[in-house]
């Protein structure tokens, strides 16, 4: 649906930056939707893609020639198109080259008795974590407060509770010796 007519300012104040905005959005934004939409694949990234448009042409309300409008917002929306299709190669290489480094890293998990292992699976998950914290990433009770995001009182008590529900643990007799 080619449309060559004008956006004109309106016709109360042709002068009000807002008034001229508000005339331009409701005359282009459906045209400028659908071409986004043509031409992205998720209907999230279309309307970026129609929004970042309008940002620039508020940004540039007066740079914007009246009798030409909407064909200006279409070259608006090409380039914030452009550069979306620019991020989103950049996201795939990076992810790419992401899965590389990982998949050639090692990952070492401490030997553990079975006893030891059995009594820390006991555990719930927050205190596995907890002293996982602590022994594997070496944290000490200020920066695990900082982890946890709470004080360092808080984490200390935390910490103690898990240490002690992980003795009891230890201590319970298994039932495959």
């Amino acid at each position: 649906m080619a449309r060559a007519a004008p956006v004109p300012p309106p016709e109360d104040d042709p002068h009000d930056a807002t008034a001229r905005f508000e005339t331009l959005y409701r005359a282009c934004y459906q045209d400028l939707l659908t071409f986004a939409l043509r031409r992205c694949d998720r209907p999230e990234a279309a309307a970026d893609v129609v929004a970042d448009t309008f940002l620039v042409a508020w940004r540039r309300i007066d740079e914007i020639p009246a009798e030409r409008a909407r064909l200006w917002l279409f070259g608006v929306a090409r380039n914030v198109l452009a550069n979306h299709h620019r991020s989103v190669r950049r996201r795939a290489d990076l992810a790419a080259r992401l899965r590389q480094e990982l998949a050639a890293a090692e990952v070492v998990q401490p030997e553990v008795p079975d006893d030891i292992g059995r009594a820390f699976r006991s555990l719930s998950e927050a205190d596995r974590e907890l002293l996982r914290l602590v022994a594997w990433e070496g944290l000490a009770a200020d920066e695990l407060a900082v982890v946890l995001d709470c004080s360092t009182n808080a984490a200390r008590i935390r910490l103690h509770r898990a240490r002690r529900r992980f003795a009891v643990a230890l201590r319970q007799p298994s039932l495959t010796r």
